[in-house]
C-alpha cells in the first residue's frame, strides 16, 4: 500500500489524462494535490471531486515559460511547501517537415516550452526549494520517443523528450547528495487526449499494433508509477528512467 500521508505534491497537465490520473492516485494514497493545467473548467471538475483540503488549482500556461515563478510562489503558498514535484505537461502536435517554415518554428519553440523549458525551470525552483526543507522528489514524465525517436512530423516532440531524460540524470547526478531524487517515466502509447492527432491520422490500432502486450496502457498505469516514486519506497531508483510501453520498447 502506496502511503503518502502528508506529502504535498504539484502536477503539471493535471486537467486530464496521467496528470488527472495521478492527482487522483495522490489523494486516494493520503497526499495532497497542488494540480495546474490551462485547462480551467476541467480543472474545477478535478478539484470537486476531491476536495478544496486536498486539491489546490493553479491555472497556468506553460508554453509562456515566464508563467513558473507565478505557478511555483502559488503551489508552495498553499501548504508552506512542496515534496514532489510531476512534470507531466506536455503537448504531441505535427510539425511538418514539408510544410511552411514559419508553422514548423512556431510548434518547435511551443513544443519545446511546454515539453522542456518549463519542466526545466520548474526543476530549478524545486531545487531551490528542497535544499531548503532538506529533500524533496522530481518525477518527470518522458516518453520511449526520447530513446527510440518518433515519426519525422514529431522530431521535436522526441527531442523535447530525450532533453528530459538528460535532464533527469543531470539533476539526479548533481543533487543527491542533497537528498533530492530524480526519476522519469518513458511511456509509450497511452490512451489519452494528448495522442488524439496521432490517432487521427494513424487510427489507434497503430498504436496497438506496436506493443506486443496487445494493447495501449491507461493513464492509470502511468499514475500507479508515479505515485509509487513519489513514496519513500524508491530511494535507490533515483536517475533511473521508468519504462510503461508495454515491451514496444525494451532497452
Amino acid at each position: 500500500m502506496i502511503d503518502l500521508t502528508g506529502k504535498v505534491v504539484l502536477i503539471t497537465g493535471a486537467a486530464r489524462g496521467i496528470g488527472e490520473a495521478s492527482a487522483r492516485a495522490v489523494v486516494a494514497a493520503g497526499g495532497y494535490v497542488v494540480a495546474s493545467d490551462v485547462l480551467a473548467e476541467q480543472l474545477d471538475v478535478l478539484q470537486a471531486d476531491l476536495g478544496s483540503e486536498r486539491c489546490h488549482v493553479v491555472v497556468c500556461d506553460l508554453a509562456d515559460v515566464t508563467a513558473v515563478p507565478y505557478l511555483w510562489e502559488r503551489a508552495t503558498d498553499w501548504r508552506d511547501g512542496i515534496d514532489v514535484l510531476v512534470n507531466n505537461a506536455g503537448v504531441y502536435e505535427k510539425a511538418l517537415i514539408e510544410g511552411d517554415f514559419e508553422d514548423w518554428h512556431t510548434s518547435w519553440i511551443r513544443t519545446l516550452n511546454i515539453n522542456l523549458v518549463a519542466p526545466a525551470s520548474l526543476c530549478r525552483e524545486a531545487i531551490h526549494h528542497f535544499k531548503q526543507q532538506g529533500g524533496g522528489k522530481i518525477i518527470n514524465i518522458a516518453s520511449r520517443a526520447g530513446f527510440r525517436g518518433d515519426l519525422p512530423d514529431y522530431t521535436h516532440y522526441a527531442a523535447s523528450k530525450g532533453g528530459m531524460l538528460a535532464l533527469s540524470r543531470t539533476i539526479a547526478r548533481g543533487f543527491a547528495d542533497k537528498n533530492i531524487l530524480v526519476y522519469a517515466i518513458a511511456p509509450g502509447f497511452v490512451r489519452t487526449e494528448l495522442n488524439a492527432e496521432y490517432f487521427d491520422s494513424y487510427g489507434e490500432s497503430a498504436a496497438i499494433s506496436q506493443t506486443p502486450l496487445g494493447e495501449m496502457a491507461m493513464p492509470q498505469d502511468i499514475a500507479n508509477v508515479v505515485i509509487f516514486l513519489a513514496s519513500d519506497l524508491a530511494r535507490h531508483v533515483t536517475g533511473a528512467t521508468i519504462d510503461v510501453n508495454g515491451a514496444s520498447y525494451v532497452r
